[in-house]
């Protein structure tokens, strides 16, 4: 009996994987132009946000109306408090809408919004085609310059 070892295959090293693939290189750049695009995409988003407020801001404070009173005069007629505030100089329209007791609209009219002094109050007239139960501003718009 030989009792000499045997010859052994020389440990099992792991083999390394073929040049060019899975490289850390690769995923740092990968990594680096996501965060650069997630960066872009923000900003982008956070400057369309601050576009639309200051937009709607400056349009709001322009010319802006409410309905603080109203009264059904007849089946066919409404009157109500028109009370805006604006910028001096600035004249606008402003809309108006009544609804029945079903619901349905039952009278619209659009008011005229002197450019005079910075708010005008006025009771108007609104005309219905039956009995209104609400006085509603839809909005109120500037003229174009």
């Amino acid at each position: 009996m030989d009792h000499s070892p045997t010859p052994t295959t020389p440990a099992a090293t792991p083999a390394a994987p073929p040049a060019g693939r899975y490289s850390r290189a690769d995923d740092r750049a990968a990594d680096r132009r996501l965060r650069i695009a997630a960066v872009v995409c923000g900003v982008l988003f956070l400057g369309l946000i601050a576009w639309l407020g200051g937009s709607y801001l400056l349009r709001e404070t322009r010319l802006n109306g409410t309905v603080p009173t109203f009264q059904p005069v007849s089946d066919t007629e409404l009157q109500l408090q028109l009370s805006v505030r604006k910028s001096d100089g600035t004249a606008g329209v402003c809309t108006v809408r009544s609804q029945g007791a079903d619901g349905a609209v039952v009278g619209q009219s659009d008011f005229p919004v002197p450019a005079a002094g910075t708010s005008y109050d006025e009771v108007v007239t609104l005309r219905t085609t039956a009995r209104g139960t609400t006085a509603e501003l839809l909005g109120c718009t500037p003229d174009k310059k």
